[in-house]
């Protein structure tokens, strides 16, 4: 086995997407993981204040995983509002991917709020 460098790493493609069709929105979207940056700051939008934020909760995570052909974000955290006014169960069937392609589930949430 040999040690990767630091250009190896950066270079690596390690984002994993993966394409759901939303009919209530006309087409196709793109989700992918996370950055590591956007996911820690996903927690502690969330989970690092007296008690878990939960306005936007899931619009607030989808905006962070929704991308473009190119892997740019579709949603600033400006407009995450806009995304949560959408139908509330097409979104949840986007968030139920992008927990998916994060690894993120039940049981990882509850970690995140403990620590």
């Amino acid at each position: 086995m040999s040690l990767l460098s630091k250009g190896q790493i950066l270079a690596a493609n390690d984002r994993k997407t993966e394409d759901l069709e939303v009919k209530e929105w006309g087409g196709s979207v793109r989700v992918a993981t996370m950055s590591a940056s956007d996911r820690d700051k996903w927690e502690q939008d969330t989970y690092g204040g007296d008690k878990p934020k939960v306005d936007d909760f899931r619009a607030r995570f989808v905006a962070l995983c929704l991308v473009d052909e190119k892997g740019e974000r579709l949603f600033t955290d400006k407009e995450v509002a806009q995304l949560g006014a959408k139908s509330a169960a097409a979104l949840d069937r986007v968030f139920k991917l992008a927990q998916k392609v994060n690894a993120i589930g039940e049981a990882e949430a509850e970690a995140a709020a403990k620590n």
